[in-house]
């Protein structure tokens, strides 16, 4: 294989503990605005975009004056009462130092909006080694669509046989294929081996992937 030269990093269920949280956010907007839909519904599309999950849960385009207003109230939930109690994962940030150490270029692609990314990626520490960062607002189609990760891509300038896309969800392993980049995956985000089984590696988390490092596909 290619000298690896980069990673790709999603933040939600992979660095961040934040999967229900942000579940739980979009079910109180949706509650609020007259839209009963039950918790589990929600958290299996947690990774995708917005602008998809919306539609698919209640039938409501997000791009409506009923889809914008439940959006809406969906980030203030979220960063009012929801960021500031996230904990990253045990062993994020040792995570990406060691990655950082050994030359690695890190970009984060994420389906969260730009202004909510900033703060989870405070949460990790991610801020302190990633050079480039990647959101649905970047993007005219979010995950599992690859766009996110080709903008990504540009960003940090490295070949795509070079560089490695780590995420949660199958959102995440069908967007980083569909760019055409290697996908390891963590079960952290709440998703088993079979919903992963397209990764070249599956890992529990941060710390498990750590651990097991040296034999891993990030070493170089």
């Amino acid at each position: 294989m290619p000298r690896l030269t980069g990673v790709l990093l999603d933040v939600d269920g992979t660095l961040v503990d934040s999967n229900d949280a942000h579940a739980h956010a979009w079910v109180r907007a949706l509650s609020e605005n007259g839209v009963r839909v039950e918790f589990a519904a929600v958290r299996r599309l947690i990774g995708k975009g917005g602008d998809k999950l919306l539609p698919e849960v209640s039938g409501i385009e997000a791009d409506s004056a009923k889809g914008k207003a439940i959006s809406e109230r969906r980030g203030e939930l979220f960063q009012t009462e929801y960021l500031p109690k996230l904990r990253p994962f045990p062993g994020a940030k040792e995570l990406m130092a060691k990655m950082k150490k050994q030359g690695l270029r890190l970009a984060v692609v994420s389906s969260s909006k730009d202004d909510e990314l900033k703060g989870l990626l405070r949460v990790c520490g991610a801020d302190e080694f990633i050079e480039a960062s990647t959101s649905s607002d970047d993007a005219d189609r979010s995950k599992p669509d690859p766009d996110i990760v080709h903008a990504a891509l540009g960003r940090i300038g490295q070949p795509l046989g070079q560089v490695i896309l780590l995420g949660d969800t199958p959102y995440d392993v069908e967007a980083g294929t569909r760019a055409g980049i290697r996908v390891v995956a963590f079960r952290c985000g709440g998703w088993g081996d079979a919903d992963l089984e397209r990764a070249i590696k599956v890992y529990d988390g941060p710390e498990d992937l750590l651990a097991r490092y040296e034999e891993s596909p990030f070493a170089i």
